[in-house]
């Protein structure tokens, strides 16, 4: 994904003096927020686990449940937002503009101040379009349910959107206010005095191209490819990407419909309504589960038992790596949490046996993009909540083509170990993984006793939506129970951690369902300017068939994974491109799994493959350079392709159990 935008965010820890009150403020309105938004989603995981109990043992399930999750899902998503905002996990793709800022500081703080302006200007849109409707649900008494069975207010939920809304400008306020100030203060670019100059010179013309979009009279299809070109434009050059999402699509109705006003009750209903659906409550419940196993030190256990499985093969802890991983990817659905376990966890053991250092990075970043594709995988629920395609029956989809790369990628280090053995073996040495050299103070027992909750846990989760006795989201719910439980047993979680769990759980959740939010705009103007469909019948008339279009959309999304985050290349090229699929007859269940694979490419390809820097961090330092973990990934990058031409080829191995 796209790396958290700490690197360049006024945060706390870098305000000007000045602005430390008001800081200090935001930092106590935040945290009280952010907090309530952990236990309102800690709570709505034990609403549906009691819902789940009482309809199985007792056949009176709880009344109101899927409303009360529904209109929950937004309530503590913006309660948390500014939270996110605060802790860098607003995401945005800064390899470009983090180098700017750090060589050209007042520049920097230029273009710095203008996106945060930007992002002050979003929420305060939101906040004051969402007031007038606040409003007249307070007056009337509106309320959801069903009369005699269960009713609740709408105003109390719509009024934590707001207040969160209404901070969270605030902060980017506060930011745009630091930026000025240290736009003044540095005394840097003397050696590039145009640098300054030229971050003017793109911000005016930024806002010279939104003028003439909006007052030239364009047509809507001409629209709609603008609107597509500077967003691409923005999120390159650094804007938050959720902030550079709603501001062009905002433009772009606009200009489309005449009217800001129109606009604006877009935005409004895209930020109220969007994500409010029992099916978005998914997101948060498996994103608490991952967290609540990681720090179970589930990753180290599962390294742990596969190196003794894996001990008499050439190359056996780089296999080993591959199969914890999709162990571990089973629970957590995180490339990123994998790539940060298995840094630590199995690379220096892999050194320490006589495996190459370009080799041991390299497998542990090439493996954890398995944690994208074997569910449960946050990326299959944004394409199914984008596609309004069935998560579940992506999950079921995804399990052979997960296994499928699994397999692939052991085989891959078997006919290296035996045909390129210097590429995976130290200079002069033959590595192997001996019982005694694991942990011959382990027994069998103990090895079975540390995978056996993980392997109840993913049965229950996995096989509960398989036989359609849970939805996803009450797996979510019973994942992340699940998960809390092993941390207790295991001894792993006291309160300071299982609280800053439930914080890092809100503020994940806000980051990614904002997205979704700025991606329902972003879809509401594609279908204005009718770009998907005009798109659908410029390929069919020029003759494409489906193994056409893929190769190109294939070739489109690995040069844009170079760049951008996987979540992002979805945002932005879903919407144009599902109506094709659908049109060519393509099957949008198996289309999302060769996306997600395709898009997982990105994180192991230079010049951003976050994995690759995820890993690069985790090392310490002079361990491998980012240069030694490309190369050690270069095999695994080929080999996800491949992979991903099969599953094209061959759709069956994607439908075969939906």
């Amino acid at each position: 994904m796209t790396t958290n935008s700490n690197v360049a965010d006024a945060t706390s820890s870098d305000h000007p003096p000045l602005l430390n009150v008001p800081d200090r403020f935001l930092r106590i309105g935040s945290d009280l927020l952010a907090t309530t938004s952990s236990i309102w989603i800690f709570v709505i995981m034990a609403v549906i686990c009691a819902d789940i109990v009482m309809r199985s043992l007792f056949n009176q399930p709880l009344q109101g449940v899927p409303e009360i999750v529904a209109y929950s899902v937004p309530s503590y998503v913006f309660l948390a937002v500014t939270s996110a905002i605060r802790a860098g996990r607003f995401l945005r793709a800064d390899f470009l503009y983090a180098p700017v800022l750090e060589r050209y500081p007042r520049a920097g703080a230029v273009l710095e101040g203008f996106f945060n302006l930007a992002g002050t200007w979003v929420f305060y849109e939101i906040a004051s379009g969402l007031w007038p409707k606040l409003a007249e649900a307070w007056r009337t008494a509106e309320f959801f349910g069903a009369v005699g069975v269960f009713t609740a207010p709408v105003w109390p939920f719509l009024a934590t959107i707001f207040i969160g809304a209404c901070l969270a400008g605030l902060q980017f306020g506060l930011m745009t206010t630091a930026s000025t100030i240290r736009l003044w203060q540095v005394r840097g670019d003397r050696q590039h005095p145009f640098s300054l100059f030229a971050a003017l010179a793109f911000i005016a013309v930024l806002v010279a191209g939104g003028y003439l979009v909006v007052s030239s009279g364009l047509s809507p299809i001409t629209v709609g490819f603008v609107a597509i070109g500077g967003m691409l434009l923005l999120v390159l050059a650094g804007v938050h990407i959720a902030t550079g999402l709603i501001l062009l699509s905002f433009i772009g109705i606009w200009a489309v419909r005449g009217n800001p006003e129109i606009a604006s009750r877009s935005l409004v209903l895209a930020a109220a309504g969007s994500i409010n659906s029992y099916s978005f409550g998914v997101i948060p419940l498996f994103i608490l589960m991952g967290l609540f196993v990681d720090i179970a030190n589930v990753g180290r256990d599962a390294f742990a038992v596969a190196a003794r499985l894996a001990r008499r093969l050439k190359g056996g802890l780089g296999i080993a790596t591959v199969f914890a991983n999709a162990v571990f990817a089973a629970i957590t659905g995180s490339s990123i949490a994998s790539a940060a376990v298995f840094t630590r966890v199995a690379t220096p053991q892999m050194m320490l046996h006589g495996y190459s250092t370009r080799f041991s990075v390299g497998v542990v970043a090439g493996s954890s993009v398995l944690g994208m594709l074997i569910p449960p995988s946050l990326l299959l629920i944004v394409y199914g909540l984008i596609a309004e395609v069935s998560v579940g029956k992506l999950f079921i989809a995804a399990v052979l083509p997960g296994l499928l790369l699994a397999v692939a990628f052991a085989g891959l280090i078997m006919g290296m170990a035996r045909f390129s053995p210097s590429f995976i073996f130290a200079a002069g040495q033959q590595a192997s993984a001996s019982p005694a050299e694991l942990d011959d103070s382990v027994s069998f027992r103990d090895f079975s006793s540390k995978m056996m909750p993980i392997m109840v846990l993913i049965a229950v989760v996995l096989g509960g939506i398989y036989t359609g006795f849970f939805t996803p989201t009450e797996s979510g719910a019973i994942g992340a129970a699940g998960g809390l439980v092993i941390a207790v047993l295991k001894g792993a979680l006291d309160w300071k951690k299982f609280s800053r769990i439930l914080v890092e759980a809100a503020q994940i959740s806000a980051s990614v369902l904002v997205l979704i939010v700025a991606a329902n705009l972003y879809s509401r103007l594609l279908t204005l300017t009718n770009i998907p469909q005009g798109v659908a019948e410029w390929i069919i008339a020029a003759g494409f068939g489906l193994a056409a279009f893929l190769a190109i959309y294939l070739l489109i999304v690995i040069v844009l994974g170079m760049f951008l985050d996987s979540v992002s290349i979805m945002l932005i090229l879903l919407p144009l491109m599902l109506p094709v699929v659908s049109s060519l007859g393509g099957d949008l269940v198996w289309f999302g799994i060769v996306t997600t694979i395709a898009v997982e490419i990105g994180l192991l390809t230079p010049p951003f493959g976050l994995s690759v820097y995820v890993v690069k961090g985790t090392l310490p330092p002079g361990m491998a350079t980012l240069n030694d973990i490309f190369i050690g990934t270069l095999p695994f990058a080929a080999m996800m392709l491949l992979v991903t031409i099969v599953l094209m080829v061959f759709p069956w191995l994607s439908l075969v159990f939906v």
